[in-house]
């Protein structure tokens, strides 16, 4: 009898184990606020506007409020602020923490998922793939609306940053709207993939390196080239910024039928991080010596101890004290990413995919981008020539910055002026995938 009890128990302890296996992340949810930039000085997050009837307001929370911890976790650094916010999820109890005057006070709140997108004529399909790294990662693919025949396709590549590429209420920026105009403009079945952390996927991106998420590339795009909607022989990458360099690559890999690569680089990231800050201190104001000054004695050392010698930033600065106030990154991050990810992308062999590269090939750079070089964009062009590569075209779209935004000039970009929107920027991109998809 205890041999049988024993064996029920182990069948309903494998049963609860494959529910777990089998069940989705939760869907995200929002603040539902908009907060001021965080005061290093001092923890905490004050909030700038609330929404009407959101969860905060009608908790009692109010403009001018300081939130300084979430579940007990005090809000210290803008890293803990973003996997704060990252992992905010529905219908779950968070205890917060607030300030208000010289008052701490508590209150328990849980809020509301963000509503999926939609779009008229298309049908919009929310799903999961789970990566060689066992990270559930969401993915949203757009088609026709009703279109269950194999058609041509696009898998769209995001850039560095940690944010999500899903396009949900009151996110307006320039690249939601490319992203928009390419789903709802085209006639194709468009993939976008979720970084680990983003959307509704597991993980945490402030903490995952290039290789894992480049896996999770890699193993959206097999789930895709999979479906009975996706005609395999017709599917195109398009990447933007940091995806535009891993676009060759994946075309390489999965032999699709041509690359987009929008605002691109294709020297190592050591170089590429050598002509940014020279043109940052350029925007300061500094003369070009003083310039080569601060390159040859700061940032190359800096550079070369985190990238060459896979080093953090702080151990840097520990082996080198002057250099601290030329850091302007965090101990273990840059631009919310963590060493790792730096040391591996340094690793990557751009040029070496794009050198490989036989299908067609479009790519653009604006002419304000002061991100992504010139040089970069041109000597693609010369690679491609040079392994006599048929097909390929680069536009330098004026006006345009790394933002998809047209500004008089790339100081205003850098400044963070106001830009404007053109047509022509989605227009150009949605050309090329009926240039590329109806050959």
């Amino acid at each position: 009898m205890n041999l049988v009890k024993l064996y029920f128990s182990m069948v309903l302890l494998l049963s609860s184990l494959c529910v777990l296996a089998d069940s989705n992340p939760e869907r995200r949810a929002a603040w539902q606020a908009k907060f001021e930039p965080i005061d290093d000085s001092r923890p905490g997050m004050v909030l700038r506007e609330i929404e009407a009837d959101s969860p905060l307001a009608l908790a009692g929370i109010k403009p001018g409020d300081r939130l300084i911890a979430v579940n007990k976790k005090i809000i210290s650094t803008q890293p803990i602020w973003n996997d704060l916010t990252d992992a905010l999820v529905a219908n779950h109890n968070y205890q917060l923490l607030f300030k208000r005057n010289q008052n701490s006070f508590l209150v328990n709140v849980s809020f509301p998922g963000i509503p999926k997108e939609s779009h008229k004529d298309i049908d919009t399909i929310y799903d999961f793939v789970t990566s060689d790294y066992g990270i559930q990662q969401r993915v949203i693919v757009t088609k026709p609306k009703g279109n269950k025949q194999p058609m041509p396709a696009v898998v769209i590549l995001q850039g560095l940053s940690c944010s999500s590429i899903e396009k949900i209420p009151n996110r307006k920026s320039s690249f939601i709207r490319l992203l928009t105009d390419l789903v709802e403009k085209s006639s194709y079945a468009v993939l976008r993939i979720e970084k680990p952390g983003m959307g509704d996927s597991e993980g945490n991106c402030s903490e995952t390196d290039f290789n894992t998420e480049l896996n999770g590339y890699e193993s959206a795009i097999r789930w895709f080239l999979k479906q009975p909607y996706v005609a395999n022989n017709q599917v195109i990458v398009y990447g933007n910024s940091m995806g535009s360099a891993l676009a060759p690559y994946v075309a390489n890999k999965f032999n699709l039928a041509g690359v987009i690569s929008d605002g691109t680089f294709v020297r190592s990231w050591f170089e590429h991080m050598l002509e940014i800050e020279r043109r940052i201190l350029a925007f300061k104001g500094l003369s070009q010596a003083e310039i080569s000054q601060k390159i040859t004695t700061e940032y190359i050392p800096l550079y070369y101890g985190m990238l060459v010698k896979k080093q953090s930033y702080q151990e840097v600065i520990n082996d080198h004290l002057s250099l601290a106030d030329s850091n302007y990154h965090q101990p273990a991050h840059m631009y919310g990413r963590p060493m790792s990810f730096y040391h591996q992308l340094q690793d990557f062999d751009v040029a070496g995919e794009w050198q490989k590269l036989k299908v067609p090939a479009r790519i653009r750079w604006g002419m304000n981008d002061w991100i992504m070089s010139e040089a970069d964009n041109d000597m693609i062009i010369d690679i491609l020539k040079q392994n006599a590569h048929q097909d390929h075209l680069l536009y330098k779209q004026p006006g345009l910055d790394h933002w998809q935004t047209i500004h008089q000039n790339p100081l205003n970009s850098f400044q963070g002026k106001a830009g404007s929107w053109d047509n022509s920027i989605s227009q150009v991109i949605l050309g090329w995938f009926e240039d590329l998809l109806n050959e």
